[in-house]
């Protein structure tokens, strides 16, 4: 599958896709591809760290369970800027707010699908992408997020 790295403030991030939808994104190196979709993702999330994006445009595939999907789904909907709570998705899906943690932490298109935008009730929660949640604290300052860190 074709696979894209750019360069970011949070380190290397490697876009995948295949069939013309994004299937992956994470932080680490892999590839040097250079198909019209993945130039036009590696843009966007460029835009992003740029500070010129605040929603990315991209078709995507995310492969997982049909609750893994649902979850994707749901992330996709928390705007720049704004977070959501793992029991906010799980009332809103009407699954254990645990089962909510354990797809964000599967989620396969870091970033462009906002895992980092779910918190836990009473902390910042977890986060699978490079430097764990010290990535997911920059992206929310990133955000103008700050606030909630306090």
């Amino acid at each position: 599958m074709p696979s894209l790295t750019v360069q970011t403030p949070t380190g290397p991030f490697t876009i995948t896709e295949e069939h013309g939808r994004i299937t992956r994104s994470e932080w680490g190196s892999g590839g040097t591809d250079q198909t019209p979709l993945l130039q036009r993702a590696a843009a966007q999330v460029t835009a992003y760290f740029d500070g010129q994006l605040t929603s990315f445009d991209l078709p995507l595939n995310p492969d997982g369970s049909s609750l893994q999907q649902q979850t994707c789904n749901a992330m996709l909907t928390i705007r720049f800027g704004e977070t959501r709570t793992y029991g906010d998705l799980a009332k809103e899906l009407g699954v254990p707010a645990q089962a909510i943690g354990q797809a964000c932490s599967g989620n396969p298109i870091s970033l462009i699908i906002p895992c980092h935008r779910v918190l836990a009730a009473t902390n910042l929660g977890g986060f699978s992408g490079r430097h764990g949640i010290e990535t997911k604290v920059w992206l929310l300052k990133h955000e103008g997020a700050a606030s909630l860190l306090i």
